[in-house]
């Protein structure tokens, strides 16, 4: 008996599944071409078909994957620290135990999220990979409860979406497919219908669909400490049956969605591939067009004179052919040269592959390998370049991917209790802190900071080689850290300002007693001078001081 809730869901499920009727006739056509082991738009496919007939040329496929590495690259390396916690009230931003707590969150953060169970860096690149080719992508960020955290890339044949008001996503249904096995052992055998407790015994592995719905809860009572107090409301339904498998709930969404753009009136996002699919397909028409004109040209048809007495031509190395000249050994059997133009058709070709390649932003990350040999200035410069091409894009992920997946696993880790008490002074505040991505992409952005400075301090190299005080100006100290900060030196390899100020103070006192023994030998001769000279006019000589001049 199918239960009220549950075709509610399933009904909400379908009318979001018909409002994108037109992005999976898009996105299917991408698949084809580019991502081919996630074409599952409104298809069926067997496990281990071959999914590459449309594919031809892989400029496409390898542009995707350049630029899924550099979206990894540049906002979530797996060898960096690409973000960090912060607090804005200015009591608190400079309070040591502040500090360090963050610090510390910061750590356990990043140990649990590139800990092996959580999958994280695998599932990122992805995402970036849904990301490039369908312009959304989807992440499921699930608590192990007292295991850890998991991540999963979802396929973006099972999400459907809906914004709220304010354009955020807030609602996410997927529906996707589980054995009989699998649901079992996640919801319990009491959920299952007759058809699967029968296929449970007999047929374990047979698939069956269910929907997961994620959504904020519109009867929360804020006094009760189960789920029903909890913002966001989750749901399993069994497809099978119409009924609910499992009810729940979620501090935080537990989907983190990012889209590439988007356009009006649209929820979802648009992508690279979307912007040059005509190209993509031209390309592929093009490639296989060459393919024939180059097989004609290697192994061309043959012309015969049309008398019936020649056999058919054995084309294999050193075979001997007879009839295929007179008597004079002239020549009866000609290729055919069609004078195709195949060097014009490459030229086309080449272009279209450099349309992809700036669409993918292949381009524009090569652009520090190709110039290798550049000055500091000039380095700098180009990652000025690079930020200020990138920050509209890539400032959209930090904004609607990251962010609401960092504040997923804040939430699953305080509610696990393996986070450092908080300080009593930050608790009073409110305990409300901010991220301050630090990622390449972040770097990039703030290199013109560090061109001033370079540029700066060029300008007035030749006033300082006339008059050396106008360097005075700066604080060779507070340069060097700025700099230091915007090229992404690692912390540990620069020393405190207080183990700075005790080498200073180490230094100055070494030139002192530098400076006392240069000047013991003059003031000993000096000494000398006066005793001889007292000797002399017969005075007695003064009294040396014990252990000055011996």
């Amino acid at each position: 008996m199918s239960d009220s809730r549950a075709d509610e869901i399933i009904r909400r499920q379908e009318h979001l599944s018909n409002q994108r009727v037109l992005f999976d006739s898009h996105w299917r056509e991408i698949a084809e071409r580019l991502l081919t082991r996630e074409n599952h738009f409104r298809v069926t496919r067997t496990p281990g078909d071959k999914r590459t007939e449309l594919v031809f040329d892989s400029t496409a496929t390898l542009a995707l994957e350049r630029f899924a590495a550099a979206m990894e690259s540049m906002l979530t390396p797996r060898t960096q620290r690409w973000h960090k916690l912060r607090i804005e009230d200015p009591d608190l931003k400079d309070d040591p135990e502040v500090k360090d707590y963050l610090d510390e969150v910061t750590q356990t953060l990043f140990a649990v999220r590139y800990a092996p169970r959580a999958n994280f860096a695998s599932q990122a690149h992805e995402a970036y990979m849904s990301l490039g080719a369908f312009g959304t992508s989807a992440m499921f960020i699930d608590d192990l409860v007292g295991r850890g955290i998991r991540y999963r890339a979802i396929n973006m044949s099972e999400v459907f979406i809906a914004e709220n008001y304010q354009g955020r996503i807030d609602t996410v249904y997927r529906k996707f497919s589980m054995t009989v096995r699998q649901a079992a052992q996640r919801f319990g055998e009491q959920v299952l219908s007759e058809r699967q407790k029968a296929a449970l015994e007999k047929q374990p592995d047979l698939m069956f669909d269910f929907i997961h719905a994620v959504a904020p809860r519109e009867d929360m009572d804020i006094y009760r400490a189960d789920y029903r107090g909890m913002p966001f409301a989750s749901c399993y339904v069994n497809l099978e049956g119409r009924t609910i498998a499992s009810e729940g709930g979620y501090q935080t969404m537990p989907y983190a969605i990012g889209r590439y753009v988007t356009s009006p009136r649209e929820v979802y996002g648009r992508s690279p591939a979307m912007t040059v699919l005509a190209d993509i397909k031209m390309l592929n028409e093009m490639s296989k067009t060459t393919i024939r004109a180059a097989h004609k040209a290697v192994d061309p048809p043959l012309l015969l004179q049309d008398d019936g007495a020649l056999q058919a031509f054995d084309l294999r190395p050193g075979a001997l052919n007879y009839g295929g000249v007179d008597e004079q050994g002239r020549q009866l059997v000609h290729p055919l040269q069609s004078a195709a133009r195949i060097d014009i058709s490459l030229e086309m070709m080449d272009q279209r592959r450099r349309v992809i390649n700036d669409a993918f932003l292949v381009t524009l990350f090569q652009i520090l390998v190709e110039s290798p040999q550049m000055t500091a200035t000039e380095a700098m410069l180009r990652a000025q370049e690079k930020g200020a091409l990138l920050a509209p894009t890539m400032g959209r992920q930090q904004s609607e991917f990251l962010g609401p997946c960092i504040e997923r696993e804040l939430d699953i880790l305080a509610r696990a209790g393996v986070l450092p008490p908080m300080p009593p002074q930050l608790a009073d505040a409110g305990g409300l802190v901010e991220v301050e991505y630090q990622s390449p992409l972040n770097r990039a952005q703030r290199a013109d900071e560090g061109v001033a400075i370079l540029r700066t301090l060029e300008s007035l190299t030749p006033l300082a080689q006339i008059d050396p005080s106008v360097m005075m100006v700066f604080d060779p100290d507070a340069t060097a850290r700025e700099l230091a900060e915007i090229n992404g030196v690692p912390q540990k390899v620069l020393r405190t300002k207080d183990q700075v100020a005790a080498m200073q103070a180490q230094q100055a006192e070494a030139a002192q007693a530098q400076q006392l023994i240069a000047a013991a030998p003059a003031v000993s001769q000096a000494a000398r001078n006066l005793v001889q000279a007292q000797s002399l006019a017969g005075a007695s000589p003064p009294q040396q001081a014990p252990g000055i001049f011996g």
